[in-house]
């Protein structure tokens, strides 16, 4: 008789009694998924990874700890056998089909009543695929295509059109340091959905060529300015697409909260009554100097790393950076935005008693094609970032974990 294919269905297992016969790794990757859809899990089994008993410990599964015996099925509407036990398995597979319980058995798929399908989620979303014919079954090529279509979920590429009405709002995407697949997935999914796109010039400029065509691309920088500050443009015109119905998407370069005047233009559609989302992004104080070679933390060489913005030179009666006391750290000093006054952070460091021996690095557009890096010292880093003509944006890192990697030679 011809096998016939196995039908699919969603099982609604909240507050149901689900039996997990088996402790070991098979339990250990189904269980979330369980505990997830609020089913009454019991486990049974004499041992377990120490990743099952935390979940016990912390209460989301009740653990019996021995092996299986007749009637551990009672009341049970789902059973999951993954047991090494395959004395065990047999009798609880019986006890199974006695009772019309659906079983999934790790160890015999074909001797099973129910089958466990290749998932995945995007978005409220649960992708779910199972191989139809048993002949061919592999489970690697069921996972393949669950990971293909949930990635193209995720990062628009496969695009389902919404049928729900949506409500005017504003996303604050943050993008990563520049390389487009550094970007959260979060952030490419609401780009593939955005109406307009409102970005900056450090964000990652090739997912912009990825957007379908009647999406409405504004930069940023081009934004006519009038009588007004360039952020407070910028602030106007993402409520004034907001509130002609249009999911707008406000791009920036690595994280919108750090030094990217995020929090501005959250307030403002605060005060315009505009919904606003915020998605955090890959801050390229960290990734740059990681993509370059450099840990920003390293055993026994650095405990601390600080973040500051360099925009604002060490002497200008406009800086909110406490120099001196920076001077006086052992850790790592990561400077945003201060290629062109290098020379005089330098100098302000070696003043308040930096070692001019310190180890500098400026690396230029990190985690893109065009990357480069370029390595001095306090004493002579201004004129090294003058001859190497090094532009923003650079991510400057000051420390000793400079030195640390294959690279690291000044």
């Amino acid at each position: 008789m011809a096998e016939h294919p196995a039908y699919p269905v969603g099982l609604r297992l909240t507050g149901r009694r689900v039996v997990v016969l088996g402790g070991g790794q098979v339990a250990q990757r189904r269980l979330p998924a369980l505990i997830a859809a609020g089913a009454d899990i019991r486990l049974v089994s004499p041992e377990a990874t120490p990743s099952v008993e935390a979940m016990a410990d912390t209460g989301e599964i009740a653990w019996e700890r021995r092996p299986y015996t007749e009637g551990d099925l009672a009341g049970a509407w789902y059973v999951l056998i993954a047991t090494s036990d395959a004395e065990a398995a047999e009798a609880a597979s019986a006890e199974a089909e006695r009772h019309r319980v659906w079983c999934v058995r790790s160890d015999d798929a074909d001797r099973a009543t129910a089958w466990t399908p290749a998932t995945g989620h995007s978005e409220g979303v649960t992708v779910a695929v199972l191989t139809t014919d048993a002949r061919h079954r592999d489970p690697r090529h069921t996972a393949a295509i669950r990971d293909a279509v949930v990635e193209g979920l995720r990062d628009g590429t496969l695009v389902a059109p919404h049928r729900r009405t949506r409500s005017a709002g504003v996303a604050l995407v943050g993008g990563g340091p520049g390389d487009p697949d550094l970007i959260t997935v979060r952030g490419r999914r609401l780009l593939a959905e955005a109406d307009v796109v409102i970005a900056d010039r450090l964000g990652p400029r090739d997912l912009l060529a990825e957007l379908p065509p009647h999406v409405e691309v504004i930069d940023a920088a081009k934004i006519p300015y009038g009588r007004f500050m360039a952020q407070e443009a910028i602030n106007n015109a993402l409520i004034e697409h907001a509130k002609q119905g249009k999911a707008v998407v406000r791009l920036k370069g690595g994280d919108p909260f750090v030094f990217g005047r995020g929090m501005e233009e959250a307030q403002a559609l605060a005060e315009a009554g505009i919904a606003c989302t915020v998605v955090p992004g890959i801050s390229s104080s960290v990734s740059v100097p990681g993509a370059a070679g450099i840990p920003v933390t390293h055993r026994g060489v650095a405990h601390e790393f600080t973040v500051v913005s360099g925009h604002v030179a060490p002497d200008d009666e406009r800086s909110l950076v406490d120099w001196p006391s920076l001077a006086k750290l052992t850790g790592t000093l990561v400077i945003l935005m201060g290629v062109d006054k290098i020379g005089k952070i330098a100098e302000a460091l070696v003043a308040h008693g930096k070692s001019p021996d310190t180890p500098v690095a400026l690396v230029q557009e990190g985690t893109t094609a065009a990357q480069r890096r370029v390595d001095a010292t306090l004493a002579t880093v201004g004129e090294v970032a003058v001859a190497q003509e090094v532009r923003p944006p650079a991510v400057i890192v000051v420390g000793e974990v400079v030195a640390v990697g294959p690279h690291g030679t000044v």
